[in-house]
């Protein structure tokens, strides 16, 4: 199942490939092992977090269309009807967690691949304002932000891969190929739960490529 901006719910399957469905352009592709062993190990606090130290959805662009309507837009399968102040009407989506096809944009959260929480925990709680902003509204790489079912963004919530995967047993080698990816190009430390977590899908993702370029 592909989606047009070729955000496959099925993981790449050939190290021939040149990354993992939805990493990011550039850098250097790995394998998920080799990828997951590059993460540094930190021990993760949420002292002093709060969701609005990191603002969105903006305008970056100033084109009338914010994050998360940019988002809507980049990843539709059917595309919407673009109105006024962005406004969108009809299209349809594929949400790649539980690949079940939406129809209605209103039924869709974006997700932060890395939870705004987890980035935090992670080192982001060490960031300027902006930088979180930037974070926030990442539309730099393709999987930063993914646009899926609100049931399956609301039951993932905060947690880490030691904690949640997608229902769809298809998505999760995308999936770990995706978060980990995300951590380094925003150079998010990994806890030890998290790094059990990702080695065994590692070792269940053997044929997973990771590329991934560092945020400006």
């Amino acid at each position: 199942m592909t989606t047009e901006d070729d955000k496959p719910a099925t993981p790449t399957t050939s190290a021939a490939d040149a990354a993992a469905p939805g990493a990011p352009a550039g850098g250097s592709g790995t394998t998920l092992s080799d990828a997951v062993a590059l993460l540094p190990v930190g021990e993760e606090s949420r002292t002093g977090y709060e969701r609005n130290s990191f603002r969105h959805w903006i305008d970056e662009d100033g084109d009338g269309c914010d994050t998360r309507r940019e988002v809507l837009l980049a990843e539709a399968v059917t595309k919407p009807e673009q109105g006024p102040r962005c406004t969108l009407t009809g299209g349809s989506w594929v949400s790649y967690y539980d690949e079940v096809e939406v129809a209605d944009a209103k039924k869709l959260d974006i997700d932060h691949m890395v939870p705004l929480a987890e980035a935090w925990d992670s080192g982001a709680s060490e960031w300027t304002a902006e930088r979180r902003e930037q974070y926030a509204n990442d539309l730099g790489s393709e999987r930063s932000l993914v646009a899926v079912t609100a049931k399956t963004n609301r039951s993932k919530s905060d947690k880490d891969p030691a904690q949640w995967l997608p229902p769809a047993a298809s998505a999760q080698c995308t999936y770990a190929s995706d978060w980990v990816a995300t951590k380094l190009r925003w150079k998010l430390t990994i806890d030890t739960q998290e790094k059990t977590a990702l080695e065994k899908l590692a070792g269940e993702c053997e044929d997973t490529v990771v590329e991934y370029e560092l945020a400006p």
